[in-house]
């Protein structure tokens, strides 16, 4: 993955292995997970700007699969959904 910064000079992301971190432009991690062969796979974890967890969620090829919980700003789950192959078949 090319490395790029925001005007700030903040990067906006970091590999190391098959891990991939985005940042916000103010500096704390977006988002969090595997980045194999240029594809998003596995386990991601998504924070909100102040660091506090949003979204919790997997990848396979790109596409949402699995598992996708979504976390309201008291960090009480807002929704939980289920998709294969990045469509959804349930939601809770």
């Amino acid at each position: 993955m090319k490395e790029s910064f925001f005007k700030n000079g903040q990067r906006v992301s970091s590999q190391k292995g098959d891990g991939l971190t985005y940042f916000y432009k103010s500096g704390p991690i977006k988002a969090k997970g595997k980045f194999v062969d240029d594809l998003m796979q596995g386990r991601w974890i998504f924070n909100r700007e102040d660091g506090s967890l949003a979204q919790v969620g997997h990848f396979k090829d790109n596409l949402k699969h699995g598992e996708w919980i979504r976390y309201d700003k008291h960090g009480e789950v807002d929704y939980h959904e289920r998709f294969v192959q990045g469509k959804i078949v349930k939601r809770k």
